[in-house]
Formats: structure tokens, C-alpha cells, sequence
């Protein structure tokens, strides 16, 4: 498995939800069981913060449990509202706030965990690792910006671990 990982590391864990949950809808067709991806993440090490981004639209009832769920699970909520542009266009996006928060936290873990594909976080996984952290990527591979598996330390293929992470809707 990942070979920076050691049992003294502290590790923190960055939840881009809406890329991972649509990644998993739109490939299988099912739901991502977040308390099994963390804990296949961590393996042995120490987990200091789980974030998990949400955007929060709705609010229904199946939204709602999603979101005690995650909390109920020990991940820590960041909530935004959904926004809607003049023409309809709906915006709902948390790649600054995430960035913000890394780099916020990173001087307090050795291992930086992104769940995300999206290459708009490259600049984020140069600058963490030019701080000295260990910079890890979860992902589908299939829309994980090639740019961001390279430049990771390690890439964890959510495709490889599906049987483990994914639930029926």
C-alpha cells in the first residue's frame, strides 16, 4: 500500500464531497460509505482532523442524514449554501475554502490526505509539499487530473478500493 505511511504519522484528511460523491454515482451508481474510505486512508496512523465539504441544497430529510451521518461518523462540516446565478446556473463550489483550511492545518500533521481529482488543487499540492508534508491523493482515476497524481506522493485509486468504499444508493 502506501509506502510513507508509518504509524507515528499524524494525518489529516480533506473531503472534497460533491467530486467524490458524483464520481461514484455517476460510475456505479452508488454511494460512497465515508466512515470505510477514511478508515482504509488512515490505516494506522493518527487521525487528527477529517473534513468533509458539503453544499447544502435542499435540505431534505436524505440530505439531512447524510449530514448527521458524516458528523455522527466523527467528520468535522463545512457547509455552504447552494448558490444560484441569474439564468439559472447553480454555483457550489469549495476549492478555496479547502485550500484554506490545508494550509491552516498542514503545520500541525505530517500527511495531507486530498479527496479529490480536481486539478485545480495543483497549486495547493505544491505549495504543501514545499512546507515539508507528505501530500496523498484519493480519487477515481478516470477524472483525477493526471497533473494531481503526479505531483502526489501517493495516489490511492478509488476504482482499486471500490468493493470496500462503495454502498448502494
Amino acid at each position: 500500500m502506501n509506502p510513507f505511511a508509518n504509524s507515528a504519522q499524524r494525518v489529516a484528511i480533506f473531503i472534497d464531497t460533491q467530486n467524490i460523491y458524483h464520481s461514484a454515482k455517476n460510475f456505479y451508481n452508488k454511494k460512497v460509505d465515508f466512515s470505510s474510505l477514511i478508515k482504509i486512508l488512515v490505516g494506522e496512523r493518527n487521525l487528527i482532523r477529517a473534513i468533509a465539504y458539503v453544499i447544502k441544497s435542499n435540505l431534505s430529510l436524505k440530505e439531512i442524514a447524510f449530514f448527521e451521518t458524516l458528523s455522527q461518523k466523527g467528520v468535522e462540516l463545512r457547509i455552504k449554501e447552494m448558490i444560484h446565478l441569474p439564468g439559472g446556473e447553480k454555483k457550489a463550489d469549495w476549492d478555496v475554502g479547502i485550500a484554506v483550511d490545508a494550509i491552516r492545518i498542514a503545520k500541525f500533521v505530517d500527511s495531507i490526505i486530498l479527496v479529490s481529482g480536481d486539478g485545480d488543487f495543483i497549486p495547493l499540492v505544491e505549495y504543501l509539499k514545499n512546507q515539508g508534508n507528505i501530500v496523498e491523493i484519493a480519487g477515481f482515476s478516470r477524472n483525477t487530473s493526471i497533473k494531481l497524481k503526479e505531483l502526489a506522493d501517493f495516489f490511492y485509486d478509488l476504482e482499486e478500493i471500490k468493493n470496500y468504499i462503495l454502498i448502494k444508493k
